[in-house]
């Protein structure tokens, strides 16, 4: 699997903020922060205090601990944004609620973090001067099937039209898409090895046939910085990544138990896609990524042409099930015993 790394010393210097810095996404990028960049600040920004705490423990003993801040802070609240992204350069937007079934649930609550919060977001950094937001998005957000995914949805239009919005101003917004993280807080890893260690006769599988992408944290981390380094502005990436059968990695877990079958659940797919055919046509690829280019005249790929990119073929979609790439058991398993 590739590996995405980059050179990050065009980041020495400068203050970056993350939103949602306290989940596993956060907590990996600081770390990554600490070890390989020379930061002048590193903002944490989160609702949680108790994780802020809990994090600001883990990282005190770091030589490089001093750049590093905690604010508490809502993206919902445009004021408290204001006042944290003052100085700020680079904007890594993490937060967003994610949970599909209780975004259908809550759908006013879902609609306010993760829309009404881009745009909050969006405003204040133009507001501010930041240079640059990476928006974390979703393969959920490509033909939408569930309210998150929607939700992410308008939230990636709104961080591309941001671009057109701030005028002359040295400012620029992307947005990356990427699909399951191995092993993260709520995915079916962790909820398969639990079931294992309760001891289950079976493991729950909601359709035989379903196919999922999957990246490792460390993977999705270092797409980001990528990303952020090339970006042109109003950019979606896309990452070059393995897809694998749910029945395959229950098999890889638990070789000996049975799988049984209970049906989709309200909002899931059978397989996902990062790509769709209306897209393609505005896509084009490098060796590692897809990007679908912003359909605005203030865009120009250019740049990308110096890279080498390519246009990708008439009628080309990137879903789960036609993906070229595919995680075997034993590459699995070695991912699994790093994470």
């Amino acid at each position: 699997m590739r590996d995405f790394e980059t050179d990050l010393s065009y980041l020495d210097g400068a203050t970056v903020l993350i939103t949602g810095g306290t989940g596993s996404f956060g907590k990996k990028l600081v770390k990554k922060f600490l070890d390989d960049v020379k930061l002048r600040r590193c903002i944490v920004f989160s609702r949680d205090e108790l994780k802020q705490f809990e994090m600001e423990q883990r990282f005190r003993s770091h030589p490089r601990f001093s750049c590093l801040r905690f604010f508490i802070g809502d993206v919902r609240d445009q004021k408290r944004l204001l006042m944290a992204l003052r100085g700020v350069d680079y904007v890594i937007h993490a937060a967003a609620l994610k949970h599909v079934p209780i975004a259908e649930y809550n759908p006013f609550e879902c609609i306010k973090t993760n829309i009404i919060g881009a745009q909050n977001v969006a405003e204040a950094a133009i507001s501010c001067g930041v240079k640059k937001i990476v928006a974390l998005s979703t393969d959920k957000a490509a033909s939408p099937l569930n309210l998150y995914g929607a939700s992410k949805l308008a939230s990636d239009k709104i961080f591309v039209a941001a671009n057109s919005l701030a005028g002359s101003q040295d400012f620029s917004c992307s947005v990356v898409r990427y699909g399951n993280v191995l092993g993260s807080r709520g995915s079916v890893i962790p909820f398969f090895r639990n079931m294992i260690e309760q001891g289950t006769e079976h493991l729950p599988i909601t359709d035989m046939r379903m196919t999922r992408f999957w990246i490792t944290l460390e993977q999705g981390v270092n797409f980001v910085l990528s990303s952020l380094k090339m970006m042109q502005g109003g950019e979606i990436y896309i990452p070059k990544i393995p897809s694998m059968k749910i029945t395959d990695m229950a098999r890889t877990l638990a070789p000996e138990l049975p799988q049984k079958e209970i049906g989709i659940r309200p909002g899931e797919k059978l397989h996902e896609i990062m790509i769709t055919k209306d897209d393609g046509r505005q896509t084009i690829e490098l060796d590692d990524r897809y990007i679908i280019k912003p359909q605005f005249t203030f865009w120009t790929d250019k740049a990308y042409d110096d890279m080498g990119a390519t246009a990708v073929g008439e009628g080309f979609e990137y879903t789960s099930d036609n993906n070229t790439e595919w995680l075997s058991n034993e590459a699995l398993k070695e991912l699994l015993a790093k994470i």
